[in-house]
Order: C-alpha cells, then sequence, then structure tokens
C-alpha cells in the first residue's frame, strides 16, 4: 500500500511521525510505502537544518525518494521560508523539503498517487 502523510495536528511531527513512524520507515518495518509528507503548523520546525529527527528523515526520503513538503504559509510566518505565497523559497531547512500548497502536493504525487492519505 502506497500511502502519504499530512501533518496538521499539533505534536504530530514530533511524537506521531519522530518516534513511531519514523524509526519504523528507518527499520524497514512500517508496512507501507509512504510517497509524501505534508507539514502543517509548528510541525514544520522539524524541517529545520539541525533538528535530529528531522535530519534523519531526511535521510530516508533521500534512500526512497519520498517527497518532504512544508505549507508556504506556514513557512513564511515561521520564518522556514522567504518570499511569497506560491513562490516561496526553504531557507535553512533539511535537505529535500519543497515548500508549496496543495495544488502543488497533488501535482507531486499525481505521477505515482497514494492509494490512502493519511491526516495526523
Amino acid at each position: 500500500m502506497k500511502v502519504a502523510y499530512i501533518l496538521n495536528t499539533p505534536n504530530a511531527a514530533n511524537y506521531k511521525l519522530g518516534t513511531m513512524i519514523l524509526p519504523q520507515l528507518e527499520e524497514g518495518r512500517h508496512g507501507a510505502e509512504v510517497l509524501g509528507i505534508f507539514f502543517f503548523d509548528d510541525n514544520a520546525f522539524m524541517l529545520r537544518k539541525g533538528d535530529l529527527k528531522g535530519e534523519r528523515l531526511a535521510v530516508v526520503a533521500k534512500n526512497t525518494g519520498m517527497l518532504l513538503m512544508i505549507c508556504d504559509q506556514c513557512a513564511i510566518q515561521r520564518g522556514l521560508a522567504t518570499g511569497a505565497v506560491g513562490k516561496a523559497e526553504p531557507r535553512d531547512l533539511i535537505d529535500g523539503v519543497t515548500v508549496g500548497c496543495f495544488p502543488d502536493l497533488y501535482e507531486a504525487l499525481s505521477p505515482n498517487p497514494p492509494d490512502q492519505v493519511i491526516s495526523l
């Protein structure tokens, strides 16, 4: 099964992704192919350079081709991107993170769409 995660509840990145899903992905026992993760609100802070869980996630994403995307408005509001909505550029984020909105997410996942989209 192919899945995509949307992290939109408080602490989803740190707790649900960082302590449950990430170790499973690193150990190859998650049970689903994660095509992408979309980060909202303060969950975006996990994607800062130097964040230990974020750096580990970057390795997994690089090795699997997983999409890591941060909401453009959330990133701009938190100083994690520069520019304007729709044209934001990442700032001081782990390697491989893109900045965008739902249309960008849909476009990025369209060549290989997930079977399930899971909101955490």
